[in-house]
């Protein structure tokens, strides 16, 4: 049992829950309730949370007049790739897309110090069940989506989704929906002054009046945009202006990256959850996909597991199953759990190695002119967590490019 694991068997949940508010309260106190002099954006849902505050960001920060010169806006924003500053940012390498209590407001205020107009933030389930959220004054919150996840966390999927909502509710200005989501009627029903809905073909803005190209896979990208139109709508900035920033664009750290075009596509991606998963998936059907995937998180949403293994058997040609985040769970057990989901396993095209490392030069191995070799799970994440809290240097994205290089020389 870990450490934190033993203060949440033995104290009282309400000690707890004071004591994730009052550093709430204590770190707005010590920075000055930096959010009062900033235009708070926040952004929350299963998946896209990341992608969706790149999109905004950047659209926000898109020169307006090109003719004149005229700058765009300056952003402070945080998500699970990133924490920028202005023009400064620096890759998120604490493994939570909403950090501290002491960390956010701080990242605030420096905004603030820096003369940003507007923060964008990606907002948790654990940072709200943590009151990370609190004391941060939001203008608009947007809604992405809901799936399952974090459920042996929250308790079920209706109390994660509980968490969700009360960003929505102590948001009373702005509120951004994905109409299309099933879940979407539980953020309808919470009153703000203005709200509006996004989707593929319904909503206040959707893809039947919205003439746009997208230079980065994934359909499910669409709807990131759509939501960071729908924002930056509201507060002024013209659709041509969205529409110049988001074709700009030509990848993000670790969602849809390419690494290699040709003789055959190798992309990496974060999904680690079944939707992600097989989104990703479909949005390549179609070209003999060779996957390395593995079960991220030990000792969390084990349910999953076998769902991702069986997901993968449905759209993979060859199924490589690997090593993740185990931290204190037996990394091998993981992976069989994973493995036990494929159904009718073919011979010889199921694989389960425990280095991850191993994994993925096999895939690349394995790669021939017209298959895409997939990379799920991490991403851009710059650790892989291990045993007694211990982390080591990752990069999937690295390790895949020291693999091709090594095939292309061997």
């Amino acid at each position: 049992m870990t450490f934190k694991e033993s203060i949440k068997k033995f104290i009282p949940y309400f000690l707890l829950d004071f004591y994730h508010y009052f550093l709430a309260l204590v770190g707005a106190i010590i920075f000055w309730f930096p959010s009062r002099k900033l235009t708070v954006i926040g952004i929350t849902g299963t998946s896209g949370k990341s992608t969706t505050v790149d999109f905004i960001t950047r659209i926000l920060e898109e020169p307006f007049d090109s003719a004149q010169g005229k700058a765009g806006n300056k952003v402070v924003s945080n998500s699970s790739i990133r924490f920028k500053i202005g023009e400064n940012e620096k890759p998120n390498d604490k493994k939570m897309g909403m950090p501290g209590r002491f960390f956010m407001q701080k990242l605030l205020w420096l905004g603030v110090k820096e003369k940003c107009k507007y923060a964008v933030l990606e907002v948790t389930s654990e940072g709200i069940k943590q009151y990370r959220h609190k004391f941060i004054n939001f203008d608009c919150a947007v809604f992405t989506n809901l799936s399952p996840e974090h459920i042996e966390s929250h308790g079920s999927f209706e109390k994660y989704r509980k968490e969700k909502l009360k960003l929505f509710k102590a948001t009373k200005y702005l509120h951004v929906i994905n109409i299309d989501d099933g879940n979407a009627k539980y953020f309808l029903d919470i009153p703000a002054k203005k709200i509006v809905t996004f989707g593929l073909n319904k909503g206040d803005f959707n893809l039947k009046n919205t003439d746009f190209h997208l230079n980065i896979l994934g359909n499910f990208n669409l709807y990131n945009a759509l939501a960071a139109i729908a924002v930056v709508t509201l507060y002024g900035i013209y659709l041509e202006i969205s529409k110049k920033a988001l074709e700009k664009v030509r990848g993000i750290p670790g969602r849809m990256e390419i690494i290699q075009k040709e003789p055959f596509l190798v992309v990496v991606d974060y999904a680690h959850t079944p939707v992600q998963l097989e989104e990703v998936y479909k949005s390549l059907e179609g070209k003999n996909l060779i996957c390395v995937l593995g079960s991220c998180g030990g000792g969390r949403d084990k349910w999953k597991r076998p769902v991702l293994g069986k997901i993968a058997s449905q759209y993979c040609r060859e199924v490589i199953i690997t090593n993740e985040d185990p931290y204190d769970e037996n990394p091998m057990q993981i992976i069989k759990e994973v493995a036990s989901g494929i159904k009718h396993p073919k011979p010889n095209t199921q694989h389960l190695i425990l280095d991850r490392k191993e994994a993925i030069k096999k895939a690349i191995a394995m790669a021939k002119p017209g298959n895409t070799v997939i990379i799920t799970g991490k991403g851009s994440e710059s650790w892989m967590c291990l045993e007694d809290s211990k982390k080591i240097p990752w990069d999937d994205r690295e390790i895949t490019k020291e693999e091709l290089k090594s095939r292309r020389n061997y």
